[in-house]
């Protein structure tokens, strides 16, 4: 009788402590790092606090190289990737600047062909010219005239903003590696070819 009891409250024990246990490993999850739902972790709450002031990560230096940069009224585009793909096209990315004081309106990058006129503010119009050959190509747009390009959101770019954007065309023949790429009324950005994977 006394061994029955005494297995018992072993096993009591045993449950109670497996419990404890589980309860301290859930309790210590709950109060890991990370974001808390309001965009700040808890390791820069905790640094805030500490020093009074908000303390912000130091930003990891750019890996993006900047292939061309043309200026006019105010905005900036710049073109971070020319890259051939093996599949035949030529893509290009970078990113817009507004450096003026109101709204943007991509309203001219978007072309004068009538099949393009469905796709808004975008870059829609831009083209690439391989003077070498001269040749020039237009954007790539799949079967309902869509650009295969960057449509701007709210028609444009608020003022002291920046978006990224990207482009296809067709690639140039191989042997090609330099190409001159127009929007709009910006001026002509110069850009280097390179091969992708």
């Amino acid at each position: 009788m006394k061994e029955r009891v005494s297995m018992k409250t072993r096993q009591r024990t045993a449950l109670a402590a497996l419990a404890i246990t589980t309860g301290l490993i859930l309790t210590t999850a709950g109060c890991g790092g990370g974001d808390d739902g309001k965009g700040e972790s808890k390791a820069s709450a905790s640094a805030r606090h500490t020093t009074g002031q908000d303390v912000s990560p130091t930003p990891s230096p750019s890996s993006e190289q900047t292939l061309a940069e043309v200026k006019s009224n105010g905005i900036t585009l710049t073109v971070t990737s020319a890259t051939r793909d093996q599949g035949g096209f030529l893509t290009l990315s970078g990113k817009v600047t507004n450096g003026g004081g109101k709204f943007w309106i991509a309203a001219d990058w978007r072309g004068d062909e009538r099949e393009l006129s469905k796709n808004g503010s975008s870059l829609a119009g831009a083209s690439v010219v391989d003077k070498a050959g001269k040749k020039k190509y237009l954007i790539l747009r799949d079967t309902q005239g869509r650009c295969l390009c960057t449509k701007f959101e709210g028609g444009g770019v608020d003022a002291g903003q920046s978006v990224d954007w990207y482009a296809q065309f067709p690639a140039p023949p191989e042997g090609t590696n330099k190409v001159d790429f127009q929007v709009g009324s910006m001026p002509p950005a110069p850009l280097e070819i390179t091969e992708g994977g």
